[in-house]
């Protein structure tokens, strides 16, 4: 009797010490934060009693950095993109995550085949695969339409303002492409100073027209509000838009620029071990292939492609709308973080430095 008291008492202190446990998870907000909680968050906690507490940023690489300066940590789990994982991870301001401690897939392959190449990083494990592209509302124009990233800077052609993110990464290599140069060129061109001459020669031409944006939301809202005729944004909000939302917008796949978002835990994370299960938790097979219910990424693992279906309202098929999708890739410029972790801070001082008019 004294031992089943005890035992029970024990698993009772276990159940509750579960159930007191949370994870902090900072990510993006939006349509892509809905995402994460559908797919992740509720059957992580219906399955652990962990509370995940969703925390949103426009960048979650920058409260991240400055709660690591401040050696104040309140975040567990970060969402941030592949050159800011690097750059801490190599700064050791992240923790080292095994790939044989990551589930493996359905039928056995293991972690570190499974993930698509560059998904693995040191200390990051990445979840989705997005793409920046230009979009248009259709509804605006009654004769010819945009195609190309090359009309994203007719001006002539297609008059009006053009909506661009205010960062040298995702607007430097559209000039480029705009200007002709094709996608597997583009790291070799930004490397040289002719090249970065001509992408910001390029940027001049539509200068004047240009309504500049910060946060993922905005485009979206810019091109609602028509405060734009075209702008560049994430793939998944124009989604949400066009499907959710029923706005008659058009996507122009010409020169998407792809991405991975991953995730990372500090070293210092408040809640480390719950942070480590819901990273291996959301990053298995049959969860990322769930998120694409709700948003269009492309899932990080081979094994999640089959099991891609249907959008939420039951009538969508998402393979189409994947940045993944091989018809949207014969043009796609792939994020190049190593390139990055090199050149960013010389080319985002240029790129101030132009903004301001010097």
């Amino acid at each position: 009797m004294k031992t089943t008291l005890v035992l029970s008492t024990a698993l009772a202190g276990m159940a509750f010490a579960a159930a007191a446990q949370e994870v902090n998870v900072v990510s993006w907000g939006g349509a892509y934060e809905v995402s994460q909680v559908e797919a992740y968050n509720k059957p992580f906690t219906a399955e652990t009693g962990i509370t995940v507490n969703m925390i949103a940023a426009d960048n979650p690489a920058t409260p991240l950095k400055a709660q690591i300066e401040a050696r104040n940590v309140t975040g567990d789990v970060f969402d941030i993109e592949v050159s800011d994982a690097i750059r801490l991870c190599d700064e050791g301001a992240l923790m080292e995550i095994n790939p044989d401690d990551l589930p493996a897939a359905p039928d056995g392959t293991p972690a570190s085949e499974d993930f698509i190449e560059g998904a693995l990083q040191d200390c990051a494990v990445a979840n989705i695969f997005w793409g920046t592209v230009i979009a248009f509302d259709g509804s605006k124009f009654e004769g010819e339409k945009p195609t190309s990233a090359a009309d994203f800077f007719d001006t002539e052609k297609f008059p009006g303002k053009r909506g661009l993110p205010k960062n040298p990464k995702r607007t430097l290599y559209l000039a480029l492409i705009a200007d002709g140069a094709s996608p597997d060129e583009i790291y070799d061109l930004l490397g040289t100073p002719e090249g970065v001459d001509r992408a910001f020669a390029k940027l001049d031409s539509i200068k004047n027209d240009v309504v500049w944006w910060e946060a993922g939301a905005q485009p979206v809202q810019l091109l609602a509000d028509g405060e734009v005729v075209m702008t560049t944004g994430y793939n998944g909000r124009f989604f949400d838009a066009m499907v959710g939302e029923k706005k008659p917008f058009e996507i122009i796949w010409d020169g998407q620029y792809m991405d991975m978002d991953m995730f990372v835990i500090p070293k210092d994370a408040p809640n480390p071990e719950a942070a480590m299960e819901y990273l291996k938790f959301a990053t298995d097979t049959q969860r990322l292939a769930d998120q694409a219910k709700y948003i269009a990424y492309g899932p990080s693992r081979q094994s999640s492609a089959a099991l891609v279906g249907m959008y939420q309202d039951g009538t969508t098929e998402m393979a189409p709308h994947m940045p993944t999708n091989p018809e949207h890739m014969t043009t796609a410029v792939m994020d190049d973080p190593e390139f990055w972790a090199d050149h960013d801070a010389e080319l985002t001082e240029r790129f101030n430095a132009w903004l301001a008019g010097s």
